[in-house]
């Protein structure tokens, strides 16, 4: 009887626990889409209270006065292509190290997850500099090379972690059926480390979506900011209209979180991999 009551009061705390921890995560979120759709006056008499009417003013306010869209499209392009260009490198060197043995291996591997140690600010000169130097200052190609080398140490660990777990007799099945380098790598490693490669994609992704700090040194005409910096420079171009604030927050926020969405179920599978091989 004991063992039974210990048992249902687990099972209780857990599940408060999992509650408690789902309702600090998403209601920041619901109530800043909530507020988005009320009017300045309604957030300041009820923050918690719902709106009286849903209206679209002031995201339809945010992409006529202010050209939202073309923030949205900069901070698409500066995001995806990246992505997508550091997968195709960071995956062949990935593989490389993970499958082959050549001089230097260790190190080359050590050097790249050093990178995680070094503080972002700490760059900021020689990148500033080098951006300087190739007259790419305050344009989106400037930009675009930052971010992709920002994620390589994190994707070089995740996917040489991923190529690993592939067992090696595959690749010496390929070799002696005459399948060479290209053809064991494209036609065999490749799409067995896809969670792997959608995992690392998505944090890439979401990395330079949310990404501040270079955004906003490397860029000083309006036309080429994407929309974190844009968010964070209406808290002054919008004094107290919090409604338009809130809207602005929505429009960041949301594609990150369904982007999300929409892969996690292979960034949990490839962390559940990882895991186990490690």
């Amino acid at each position: 009887m004991i063992y039974i009551i210990k048992k249902i009061l687990g099972k209780v705390f857990m599940y408060s626990v999992l509650i408690f921890t789902i309702v600090v995560s998403i209601f920041p979120i619901l109530w800043i889409i909530m507020s988005s759709f009320k009017t300045n006056g309604e957030i300041m008499r009820g923050p918690f209270t719902l709106p009286s009417s849903i209206n679209f003013n002031a995201y339809k306010y945010l992409f006529e006065k202010y050209d939202f869209l073309t923030y949205t499209l900069n901070s698409v392009l500066v995001s995806f292509l990246p992505t997508f260009l550091s997968l195709v490198f960071f995956t062949m060197g990935a593989y490389v190290i993970a499958k082959y043995e050549f001089p230097g291996k260790k190190l080359f591997f050590a050097l790249f997850t050093m990178t995680l140690l070094v503080p972002v600010h700490s760059r900021t000169q020689p990148i500033f500099s080098l951006i300087v130097n190739l007259d790419l200052y305050n344009t989106k190609t400037g930009l675009m090379l930052v971010y992709l080398s920002s994620g390589l140490a994190m994707s070089m660990f995740i996917l040489k972690n991923t190529f690993q777990s592939i067992p090696a007799e595959l690749n010496e099945s390929a070799n002696i059926d005459g399948a060479g380098f290209c053809r064991t790598f494209f036609s065999i490693n490749l799409p067995l480390a896809k969670t792997g490669i959608i995992t690392a994609g998505v944090l890439m992704f979401l990395t330079n979506w949310n990404e501040f700090y270079y955004a906003n040194l490397l860029i000083s005409s309006s036309n080429n900011r994407t929309l974190p910096v844009i968010t964070i420079l209406f808290n002054s171009m919008f004094n107290y209209n919090y409604t338009n604030t809130f809207a602005a927050l929505v429009v960041v926020v949301i594609p990150g979180i369904i982007f999300y969405a929409l892969a996690q179920r292979q960034v949990q599978e490839s962390m559940i991999s990882s895991s186990i091989k490690g």
